[in-house]
């Protein structure tokens, strides 16, 4: 779908339990798609160094492109259900995946910007805020969708 199934527009949505979440342009997770821009500029400029900023920003944003098509994949939509908190998890919309792209394209310029020392203290603190905010961050999202741990998934939805 192109917009959330309610058919109204919002740029932002804070609540992660709510079905408008990845449905509306940014929400939560936008900063987690933004630390995957910081992930692919430090990878990216560690792997290719010469290939000039430009071209390593629109290979990435490709990259993050690529990804949001994975992500709404059945399959994946399903992991998501089945093995973390997201129980409720619809998919995307393409709204919320243009979001997801311009926050991963701004993550990639900020680490850009900040450079790796300070890349990864931003890193460590948007993890851990995102932690105590949604219970869920980049890194523990990665674990939980390649080896589900039921005491964090239980964790995760409070009980």
């Amino acid at each position: 779908m192109w917009l959330c199934s309610y058919g109204r527009f919002r740029l932002w949505v804070s609540d992660t339990w709510s079905p408008e979440n990845s449905q509306q342009f940014l929400d939560p997770y936008s900063f987690t798609h933004l630390l995957h821009g910081f992930i692919i500029c430090g990878l990216l400029a560690w792997i290719i160094p010469r290939v000039p900023a430009i071209w390593r920003l629109c290979f990435a944003v490709s990259f993050e492109a690529l990804w949001e098509v994975a992500e709404n994949t059945d399959y994946i939509i399903e992991r998501y259900r089945g093995v973390t908190a997201a129980i409720g998890y619809q998919g995307d919309t393409i709204l919320n995946s243009l979001g997801d792209i311009l926050s991963f394209g701004v993550g990639f310029m900020v680490a850009r910007q900040l450079g790796f020392r300070r890349s990864v203290v931003v890193f460590v603190v948007t993890e851990l805020a995102l932690l105590i905010w949604i219970r869920d961050g980049l890194i523990l999202n990665v674990i939980m969708l390649i080896y589900p741990i039921e005491a964090v998934r239980a964790w995760q939805m409070g009980h």
